[in-house]
């Protein structure tokens, strides 16, 4: 996976600063040395420090950076988060690349920590969701981890998550359970199966199959959820998807479900405020 960032910050450098950054190259000598800090401005929890880390060194080794607050911890405005010392052309050239993630991945880490603070006292853990900017997943999931949250699948490959489409497809709950298991042992996978059900009825059908590791209960009621988590009673994991709100999410909580999936902690996250200034 450290491929595919290092692959992300090449492919950003690029579309960002093209032939050259033309406004620093005009204008800054190619020898002045300077330095910059990361002031933040917004309260909120700090994430990405490790990847603007890989983000100086990767476009200029020379740079020297100098962490104050690590990720995970939680921020107020005023603090200043690192200290880079080195080129005044490389700080120019790397700021904006570094703002985006670090912005970004703090967002999300800052509606991670809500959630998971929403659900204190409850056994429920949060999950994270494909629904991520591309290109960008691993640095989104890994933002969802500083906050307290738990990374669901990352992507296609590392589990079966068989959902409605794939069931109908399939032509039922028992062919597409049937299917993923005689998948895996051909192929010699040991890949974890969930399945989605939308009603209690296909709920009853898994239960009398089995063959699944985890049942997600889509666009259930609390009502619903707390009935179908005494159904499952234990035989497996439990998951609680489809348009819950911050506002209504320690109500499936409270129904026993060991996991809720929220898209909007990568999809609909607003940035935390920072800046990169000279000092």
């Amino acid at each position: 996976m450290d491929e595919l960032i290092d692959r992300l910050i090449d492919l950003a450098f690029a579309e960002d600063i093209g032939d050259g950054d033309h406004t620093t190259l005009s204008c800054i000598p190619a020898d002045a040395m300077g330095k910059s800090h990361l002031l933040i401005k917004q309260e909120g929890v700090l994430a990405g420090v490790e990847v603007a880390k890989e983000i100086f060194h990767r476009f200029d080794p020379e740079l020297k950076v100098t962490v104050y607050i690590g990720d995970g911890a939680e921020v107020k405005p005023g603090d200043i988060a690192m200290l880079v010392e080195g080129r005044i052309q490389s700080l120019l050239q790397t700021e904006r690349l570094m703002l985006n993630v670090m912005q970004r991945m703090s967002g999300i880490a800052t509606m991670t920590r809500r959630y998971v603070n929403r659900l204190a006292g409850t056994n429920t853990r949060v999950l994270d969701t494909r629904k991520t900017t591309p290109g960008m997943r691993m640095l989104e999931k890994e933002a969802v981890k500083i906050g307290g949250g738990v990374n669901h699948r990352i992507g296609l490959f590392d589990m079966i998550l068989l959902k409605d489409n794939h069931i109908d497809f399939a032509g039922g709950i028992t062919n597409a359970i049937d299917r993923a298991r005689d998948y895996c042992r051909a192929k010699g996978k040991q890949l974890k199966i969930e399945i989605e059900v939308r009603n209690l009825d296909e709920l009853r059908q898994v239960l009398d199959h089995g063959g699944v590791d985890r049942i997600m209960f889509d666009n259930f009621t609390p009502e619903l959820t707390r009935q179908a988590v005494e159904m499952v009673g234990g035989r497996c994991e439990t998951e609680s998807s489809g348009g819950i709100t911050f506002d209504t999410i320690r109500d499936y909580a409270e129904c026993g479900v060991d996991f809720i999936s929220v898209g909007a902690l990568t999809h609909s996250v607003k940035v935390l405020d920072m800046s990169f200034k000279a000092c």
